[in-house]
């Protein structure tokens, strides 16, 4: 089978690759559409494992079936997250899922996502996989896990409706937030980011206001909030200066969401008093979706609560994802992009 073999972000190449072969509880999934993640370009996280098959937002069609799997049939179509947990440890009887050995290391796509067919292990089966509903095509399948991710974070950030939110970087994960907080009942929507052409779309998909990245963001929003600040601020972005606006522009009783990751090696200093003792911040952390959250994603989806085709900005064939890849790292006028390893 042909897949796109990843060496760097500049350096993708149509490969020929073995198809793999199931084994019993195994699905083969004809992969019909993949999306491209800001973590597929983040280069000094992927580069030390490369030559590799990345591609982890699937969607396709049930191609073999392994023996003693149930509930699924041939052409059945599916979307299916690469990660999942083993719902027997200590991390996942207390509600850390996402945190759990086996989701961070024990499962995975075969090869990849960016390829004609991949194998998915029994356990990927068991809790990773799920029929896509009539209404939902390939393309929005791919949204599902990214889309959990967001879910698991604002859950964990404790959104409640009515809330003020400022999203801190406009890219697909920013802009997914964005809806959500919008979809779900914020109160006040906020979003940054350097790019006027991404902040338009901020604005298209919920944002009620929208501030230049490089401006005075603690001040706008202080301004727009009648000066209680953001009760919660998500960072979408990597840069060091996200996270030092997220501390300036967040309320008194509030929450950070530490959502991107930054460069290898960045530290950020922090004011114990002022920040802690004196405002009482929270400031918490998430990482990846539970499939829990891919279920409530694909609901949202299906029910057209959260609308994502129109994020979709670029579709390349197999042969064409060095393409994709070279877009989303220079993070232009691009959005999601997405491959379509069957063409």
């Amino acid at each position: 089978m042909r897949v796109a073999m990843y060496y760097n972000n500049r350096d993708v190449r149509l490969e020929e690759h073995p198809t793999p072969a199931i084994g019993p509880g195994e699905l083969l999934i004809r992969i019909q559409a993949g999306g491209i993640c800001g973590s597929d370009v983040m280069e000094w996280y992927r580069i030390h494992k490369a030559p590799l098959i990345l591609g982890h937002e699937i969607a396709g069609e049930i191609a073999a079936i392994g023996q003693g799997v149930t509930g699924f049939a041939i052409g059945d179509r599916v979307c299916a997250t690469h990660h999942v947990p083993c719902f027997s440890c200590h991390y996942c009887y207390n509600g850390h899922e996402t945190v759990c050995d086996t989701l961070l290391s024990g499962t995975h796509f075969d090869p990849g996502g960016f390829c004609e067919f991949v194998r998915l292990p029994a356990i990927n089966v068991r809790h990773g996989t799920w029929k896509l509903p009539e209404e939902v095509s390939f393309e929005q399948g791919t949204f599902v896990e990214p889309l959990a991710c967001v879910l698991r974070g604002q859950r964990t950030a404790r959104f409640a409706p009515g809330a003020s939110v400022l999203v801190l970087g406009s890219g697909i994960s920013g802009l997914l937030h964005i809806h959500l907080a919008a979809a779900t009942g914020a109160g006040l929507v906020m979003a940054t980011d350097l790019s006027a052409y991404r902040l338009r779309l901020a604005r298209q998909f919920g944002a009620d206001l929208t501030f230049p990245a490089d401006a005075e963001v603690a001040d706008l929003t202080s301004e727009a909030t009648k000066g209680r600040g953001a009760d919660l601020v998500i960072v979408c972005a990597g840069a060091t200066s996200a996270f030092t606006q997220a501390m300036a522009a967040v309320a008194r009783g509030g929450t950070i969401l530490c959502f991107a990751s930054t460069a290898a090696v960045a530290t950020i200093p922090l004011s114990i008093n002022d920040l802690f003792w004196r405002r009482d911040v929270t400031i918490t952390t998430s990482y990846a979706g539970s499939p829990a959250d891919c279920a409530m994603a694909l609901e949202l989806i299906k029910t057209r609560r959260v609308k994502v085709t129109d994020m979709i900005t670029h579709r390349f064939g197999l042969a064409d994802t060095g393409k994709g890849f070279s877009l989303v790292a220079q993070g232009g006028e691009s959005m999601k992009v997405i491959i379509h390893p069957q063409e």
